[in-house]
């Protein structure tokens, strides 16, 4: 264990709000492991690097001696968890709960160290609460306070529908923490509602609150939008190591410190020597670079970390791919061929010059020869579209 200011400069790295404060230096003050609970409703099989942000958080506390509890929420994963949405999310079979499941613990044992994590499933304890169970548990709670909460208030006020089962999710949340005796939770500035319940519920049942964590949701590689799977801005940690590595090279010189200090486990001290190193002329891509390797050891090793170093080295550096190039912006929708893309960014007359160039393979996106025609981009990426030997451009894909 750490003293408490180096251990309190730690969890506030990168953190939106930390509540309440001083409640968790008495708690750190005590010396005793903490109780550290994050959860996941497994609504998708794979993990991408803004879900890293909350586990990157659950890492250092690991670092400070305390107990994880990673859970996963396959009783309200059944219910569907409404946080941010406009609209009722809609509930997953037990099968596929499941079958996420096994894979999220795949995949954060990558950045966790399981001696220290403790893997936890909410139906655990809310399968005995039974509905004599769930009734008094609602009973904590009035509709207004329910409305008081964001999204739901924007939904009512907009003649949308809230299911009532959808009331349910932030008690059975707030409940989680009690039957796991939480001294701390971790979760995104989207969750504080569902936060704070824990706190609430908490104290009704005579537990110590919960001190609460919030983590910012990380920018996607558009450097506007939250890293979504759907808005296709993503990195999957379980994605090929060059692709990792590509990807993290593609983001913008000023989004690449925001990835530092949420993803990198360099320290502040680290980063803020890489910051003074670019002031005194070091090239940003070779900072970039060391982002890139980091990343990419952790999820898939040092070797191959090396190997796409060089594989980067080969098809960018080496392929003559300059280090300042023009950032064009192209609206594509809900997609666009490339060849309209080549011609929107300027990089062709036209679209036919564009296939015409694809066919005889003088047209690359991000150091990969295009040989379809019919290529589909969609919006929240950027990429690297390179014609010819001489045409380059960073190409905002919106």
């Amino acid at each position: 264990m750490t003293d408490v200011n180096s251990a309190l400069a730690l969890i506030r790295r990168g953190a939106d709000e930390v509540l309440i404060e001083a409640e968790l230096a008495e708690k750190l003050k005590s010396g005793r492991p903490l109780r550290v609970k994050a959860g996941f409703d497994p609504t998708a099989p794979d993990l991408h690097l803004g879900h890293t942000v909350l586990i990157n958080k659950l890492r250092h506390f690991q670092e400070l001696g305390h107990q994880i509890l990673f859970l996963i929420g396959d009783f309200t994963g059944m219910i569907g968890d409404p946080s941010g949405k406009n609209a009722t999310r809609p509930p997953l079979s037990r099968e596929q709960i499941m079958e996420n499941a096994r894979t999220y613990q795949e995949q954060v044992f990558k950045i966790l160290d399981p001696a220290r994590t403790e893997i936890c499933f909410n139906s655990a304890w809310m399968n005995d609460l039974g509905a004599a169970g769930m009734i008094r548990l609602a009973s904590h709670n009035t509709v207004a306070r329910m409305l008081e909460r964001d999204d739901f208030a924007r939904r009512y006020a907009g003649n949308q529908p809230i299911a009532i089962h959808e009331f349910l999710y932030p008690l059975c949340q707030g409940y989680d923490s009690v039957a796991m005796k939480a001294d701390v939770e971790l979760g995104g500035t989207d969750q504080k509602f569902n936060l704070l319940m824990g706190r609430e519920l908490q104290k009704h049942y005579g537990q110590a609150p919960q001190c609460v964590v919030m983590m910012p949701l990380l920018e996607g590689l558009d450097g506007v939008n939250k890293m979504s799977k759907s808005l296709g801005n993503y990195i999957g940690i379980a994605e090929p190591a060059r692709e990792i590595f590509g990807k993290v090279m593609s983001v913008s010189d000023t989004l690449m410190w925001r990835y530092y200090e949420l993803l990198s486990f360099l320290p502040s001290a680290g980063i803020a020597q890489l910051r003074a190193d670019i002031e005194a002329g070091r090239n940003p891509r070779d900072v970039k670079v060391l982002l890139a390797q980091e990343l990419v050891a952790r999820f898939h090793g040092q070797a191959a970390a090396e190997d796409a170093l060089r594989d980067f080295e080969a098809r960018f550096q080496r392929g003559a791919i300059p280090d300042q190039l023009p950032e064009v912006h192209v609206q594509v929708g809900e997609g666009l061929v490339i060849t309209q893309v080549l011609k929107q960014a300027g990089l062709t007359g036209s679209t036919s010059e564009a296939m015409r160039m694809i066919e005889q393979g003088g047209v690359r996106l991000n150091g990969e020869r295009v040989e379809d025609k019919g290529l589909v981009l969609s919006a929240g990426a950027t990429v690297v579209l390179q014609v010819g030997k001489r045409k380059f451009a960073s190409v905002v894909l919106a």
